[in-house]
């Protein structure tokens, strides 16, 4: 074979505003021997996902409010399963973080003070949250590509990770390289050697059917875990309603205009309101609709009568249980909330009808309230083709975000020395956090990989003989796995299709709905499948054999995924964060008198978090439960000592 050889000190892979960060950071911290390596530059999460009002979350900048570092850090901590020295340096830096991207021209607004005001997100007490509109990701990742460009950092755009190269064993194994293949031509191999990887590759998107990541977003968190990064929080993802035609995050004011909820056969026929059988009163499914703009991630907290997570397990059984579509519709109010011909007034609570009449949303529908407040969130749907005016939009509930993810210290290295997963790929949060610290994080991660690398990490890569020894049981596996798939035979199937079938048995029962029995039963299915995919799979393209090389990155990371939800639930672990565990059917015939029985955790767990180690090659987990660390405390600040320390380098070590 012919094997191209890149060198360089640092590879990151990615090209989000994670990815961006640590590139631009790097160079300007003078570690300029740098490559970006990526399967598509515009294919990634920052670039292609949002919310009607997308956030950045930060120190509070404006007001005369009280707020600290460690108040910031308290609020992150608090979300349970989150180590406390991680909490204090996203707070610390994220204001750091924050200013930098406006140095760089993301549009944050300000007033004419200069403050850069802001407004209560979930989980936040202050109100640290900030915007640039729908499409804050997106400008952040632009803005830091432009100044990537600007240094002229190479981008290898086209290559597609499949191994990351390592040496030695146990506490002393680092990663010494990345194996990629050309995504045009799979069977053609490059070999990027390199001192350090910086890791953005994002969530773990693909492992779902209903998601709202984009889909041309797969990840490869089984890539990592097989080369031995651990997990962490792997039970610990978010869900929520969202659309499924243009992949959209439905939260904020797309609710609080309260648009109406309607359910069809598979045809489109048969259109009912449907959300009226889970409410006691109008007002109450008024009002749950309303604060499912404010809690827009179930929450199995939220499901006592009344409550907002109460939407998402009814639209759950109208598309899941009962094989209907469900839409949402703008164009007309809900008819038991009608009065002569407008939204009725009366048949909401005090909290709905305040936010509604400060907004000065008194417009007859929900398009036109929606239009009103947040004019852009309508324009959105209208450049990708969707017209809230006239169409309805077609929803599911979907995964959204990952607050697990690969294990990473104070400096975001990995267990895997010399290997730094950033942005959403690294699971820095635990079981619930702020709206927009996700956003704050892919800044934070990427910095401080950055300052570690620049300054610990400079020498320059292994040898290439070194990687290619590393890399050949992985380059002969994988030409003989291509060989298997370009021959077709009984029962195999299509990567895509393949894929597909395995994601729609993660949406049943490893989503925010989970299920023992068959959680045990769809592992077995994805070890058995992991070992058996040449077998399976029939990919005559180059493109189907790119999806197929990337369905057993999926399947690893489902393996994972899996066997720590099992884990979770062995050691007594109950509903929390955004998913609902059941031993059956989720019981909705009396929601409307009762809510939705659902058995809490009760923060059991939250001190508490779970090192996920993979054996690829076995399809079985090793767990490590350990206590998290707390926030410090009592340290030396005094500005003299960490003067000197600062200056003799031993700060960033």
């Amino acid at each position: 074979m012919d094997i191209q050889f890149i060198r360089c000190n640092t590879a990151v892979v990615g090209t989000g505003c994670a990815a961006y960060n640590a590139a631009d950071t790097l160079y300007n911290l003078g570690q300029k021997d740098i490559v970006m390596v990526t399967e598509g530059i515009r294919m990634g999460t920052s670039r292609n996902t949002g919310s009607d009002k997308q956030t950045y979350y930060k120190l509070t900048l404006a007001g005369g409010g009280q707020d600290s570092v460690h108040e910031m850090a308290e609020t992150l901590f608090a979300g349970g399963s989150m180590h406390g020295d991680i909490a204090l340096v996203e707070a610390a830096m994220s204001a750091r973080g924050f200013y930098k991207l406006v140095n760089l021209g993301v549009p944050f607004p300000h007033n004419e003070f200069g403050e850069f005001v802001g407004y209560k997100t979930d989980h936040d007490p202050r109100q640290r949250a900030t915007s640039c509109g729908p499409l804050t990701s997106k400008f952040m990742t632009e803005h830091l590509e432009a100044s990537v460009m600007d240094k002229q950092i190479p981008i290898y755009d086209g290559y597609r990770v499949v191994s990351v190269l390592t040496e030695g064993e146990g506490e002393t194994k680092k990663s010494i390289g990345l194996l990629a293949v050309l995504c045009d031509d799979p069977s053609q191999f490059t070999i990027f050697a390199c001192t350090n990887i910086v890791y953005a590759t994002g969530g773990p998107s693909a492992l779902y059917y209903s998601s709202v990541y984009p889909e041309s977003q797969t990840c490869a968190t089984g890539t990592a875990l097989a080369a031995g990064a651990k997990g962490i929080n792997l039970t610990e993802s978010q869900y929520g309603i969202a659309s499924t035609k243009f992949r959209w995050n439905l939260s904020g004011t797309y609710q609080q205009v309260i648009p109406t909820y309607i359910s069809t056969d598979a045809d489109g026929n048969d259109a009912r309101e449907f959300l009226d059988d889970y409410f006691e009163t109008t007002a109450d499914m008024v009002n749950a609709i309303f604060l499912k703009g404010y809690q827009w991630p179930f929450d199995p907290r939220k499901l006592a009568k009344n409550g907002s997570s109460i939407v998402d397990i009814a639209v759950y059984t109208e598309t899941r249980v009962k094989g209907r579509r469900v839409f949402m519709d703008f164009r007309a109010n809900p008819t038991k909330a009608t009065k002569d011909g407008v939204l009725d007034m009366e048949k909401m609570n005090n909290e709905t009808r305040d936010y509604l009449v400060k907004s000065g949303a008194n417009q007859v529908t929900p398009i036109a309230r929606l239009n009103h407040m947040n004019s852009l969130a309508t324009d959105l749907y209208r450049s990708n083709g969707i017209d809230l005016e006239t169409e309805l939009l077609e929803i599911d509930v979907c995964a959204q975000h990952n607050n697990g993810g690969l294990m990473g210290n104070t400096w975001w290295e990995s267990n895997l020395r010399h290997f730094f997963p950033v942005g959403e790929v690294n699971g820095t949060f635990g079981v619930y956090r702020p709206g927009g610290s996700a956003l704050n994080s892919t800044q934070v991660g990427s910095m401080r990989a950055a300052q570690f690398i620049a300054q610990n990490y400079p020498a320059s890569p292994t040898a290439n003989s070194d990687c290619l020894t590393a890399a050949r049981h992985d380059i002969d596996a994988i030409a003989a796995y291509l060989d298997a798939i370009a021959k077709d035979g009984a029962g195999k199937e299509r990567p895509l299709a393949l894929r597909a079938r395995f994601q729609k048995v993660m949406d049943n029962c490893g989503a925010f709905i989970r299920n023992r029995e068959k959680m045990e039963a769809a592992l077995a299915d994805a070890r058995h499948a992991v070992q058996n995919l040449g077998a399976m799979t029939y990919a005559p393209t180059k493109p189907e054999q790119l999806a197929a090389l990337i369905n057993r990155d999926i399947l690893l990371a489902q393996i994972a995924y899996y066997a720590a939800t099992l884990e979770f639930i062995a050691q007594g672990g109950q509903s929390r964060g955004s998913y609902l565990i059941t031993d059956g059917a989720v019981a909705v015939d009396t929601a409307a008198q009762n809510g939705i029985p659902a058995q809490l955790d009760g923060d059991a767990f939250s001190g508490k978090v779970c090192e996920v180690s993979l054996d690829a090659s076995a399809g079985t987990c090793a767990f490590d439960w350990k206590p998290v660390r707390p926030i410090p405390s009592g340290y030396d600040d005094w500005f003299e000592n960490v003067y000197n320390r600062y200056l003799q380098k031993k700060v960033i070590q």
